[in-house]
């Protein structure tokens, strides 16, 4: 028990990194770990290397679980098995010396000794206590439900435990980015992220795919909080397995499920529409792109690539403000809705690099062989509204700004053990506070005979726990006892 305890407490200083340093793969800000090691370019590498962005599936945060595990498994088992034969025992024999023990009370009546235990035996059997009887004796016990909540709470410890490290064994967790209209299959190849764990069987995801119908947002228009979003949902059309294409709408904590793999909405963005002509006059992109937000006000920015553009490619990469307005630095974004949306692009020709095999982010442009689009030896830029278009000099093409969509980011995780865990931290919960709770207790009654022809009747308690048994258990007892219609008592000693 102190080294799982030990193990306990290293386990959780072994946490603490990873709410002090941004964590890879977390859904509401993937570019945390980027930003921080741009910002500190010295030390990011070391606390790389030392797992510090990745704290919790790092080797040294496992092999501490392990140990805890491992010890917790030695130190649960042989308890659990001590406390279920705890649970089934009978109340033991009487102590030798009653007159020791909590509210002792002894009396000499003329009753029937035989009466005196029924009677007592009836009394607290009505009161819950497992009650065993002799000819001169009755032995009592209550509060097994407190080693009942001390054995819950040892197991559901343990389930706890493989709970988590199962669903990490064998779960993942997946980002991916999808504009109305667009859609999504449950393949590795289709994922803008995934993090798989040691067991994940990546060729048998599960089956499902969906089409984003469209999303809906709406933010506050006045007040203190304006410009905050007070609802955003998804609604799809999604198909499981070989089943028929059914609707729903997904919600931030309202996820689309199937079979334990879920789909949280955790974000959302724009996705200007465009379409980019070559030198040509030929229709080389048309569709939506994503540009990624940038603050609450929804600036986004984004790269719009057309590697089948003849003579030469072409790209190109700016900003886009859903409420585009200009000020002393330049333009930004006055409200996160569409109210006046802009777009703010320079343009690039050359070599995409994509032919490389190299893979590239979308939201980047690899300007190693690329040239920027100048005129008048400047850099070419231009400011476009929905229907305006941006013709490149010297006919090198063109790009039209044709209208805005929304996209919506989509956590995939599937971990199998969260259910279980669930359920075994409320077991744990609810056993720990019986254990707490339940005082068990033990009572005895002995007879013997008397000096005075009459029977000596001697009751006892004893507490298995610190706090004192309820102070009327006994006293009832005994009123129980020397009621009229049972004897009277011909000598009551004071009760110790």
């Amino acid at each position: 028990m102190r080294t799982a305890v030990m193990l306990l407490a290293l386990l959780a200083l072994a946490a603490i990194p990873g709410s002090l340093f941004p964590q890879r793969n977390v859904a509401s800000d993937p570019a945390a770990v980027i930003n921080y090691a741009q910002e500190n370019p010295r030390v990011a590498p070391w606390l790389d290397r030392l797992g510090m962005f990745d704290v919790y599936a790092s080797p040294w945060f496992a092999a501490i679980y392990v140990l805890l595990l491992v010890s917790m498994t030695g130190c649960v088992l042989p308890r659990s098995r001590r406390l279920w034969q705890s649970v089934r025992s009978a109340p033991p024999p009487a102590p030798r010396n009653l007159a020791r023990l909590e509210g002792h009370h002894s009396w000499t009546t003329s009753g029937e000794p035989a009466e005196i235990i029924a009677t007592a035996a009836a009394h607290l059997r009505r009161r819950g206590f497992r009650v065993l009887t002799s000819t001169d004796e009755v032995r009592a016990e209550r509060g097994y439900l407190r080693e009942v909540g001390n054995l819950a709470f040892h197991l559901s410890l343990l389930v706890l435990l493989v709970g988590i490290a199962g669903g990490k064994l064998i779960g993942f967790e997946g980002r991916v980015a999808v504009a109305e209209g667009g859609t999504f299959a449950n393949d590795l190849s289709q994922y803008d992220a995934f993090t798989p764990s040691a067991w994940t069987d990546v060729d048998n995801l599960e089956p499902v795919s969906f089409r984003l119908e469209d999303f809906d947002v709406s933010y506050q228009t006045s007040g203190p909080n304006t410009g905050q979003p007070t609802k955003f949902a998804a609604r799809l059309a999604y198909r499981a397995g070989n089943g028929e294409e059914q609707t729903i709408t997904v919600e931030p904590n309202h996820p689309l499920d199937v079979n334990e793999t879920k789909f949280f909405l955790t974000g959302n963005g724009y996705a200007p529409i465009v379409t980019v002509r070559d030198g040509r006059d030929s229709v080389v992109f048309t569709g939506p792109v994503l540009f990624l937000p940038l603050d609450t006000d929804n600036a986004s920015e984004g790269v719009i690539k057309a590697p089948d553009a003849q003579p030469a490619q072409l790209a190109f990469e700016g900003f886009f403000f859903p409420t585009a307005d200009v000020g002393p630095q330049g333009p930004y974004s006055m409200f996160p809705d569409t109210l006046n949306p802009q777009l703010f692009l320079t343009a690039f020709t050359g070599d995409l690099g994509l032919s490389d095999g190299v893979p590239q982010s979308v939201f980047t442009l690899d300007k190693d062989e690329l040239t920027q689009v100048r005129r008048d030896g400047r850099p070419f830029s231009q400011a476009l509204s929905v229907g305006e278009t941006m013709r490149l000099p010297d006919g090198q093409g063109t790009l039209t700004f044709d209208g805005v969509s929304r996209f919506a980011n989509f956590q995939i995780a599937y971990d199998p053990g969260k259910e279980i865990t669930l359920v075994a931290a409320i077991v744990l919960f609810v056993g720990l506070t019986t254990s707490l709770i339940v005082r068990r207790r033990r009572l005895w009654m002995r007879l013997r005979p008397s000096a005075d022809a009459g029977t000596m009747v001697e009751i006892a308690g004893y507490s298995l726990t610190r706090r004192e048994p309820p102070p009327n258990e006994i006293k009832n007892l005994v009123a129980a006892l020397t009621s009229p219609h049972l004897t009277t008592p011909v000598n009551k000693d004071t009760p110790r």
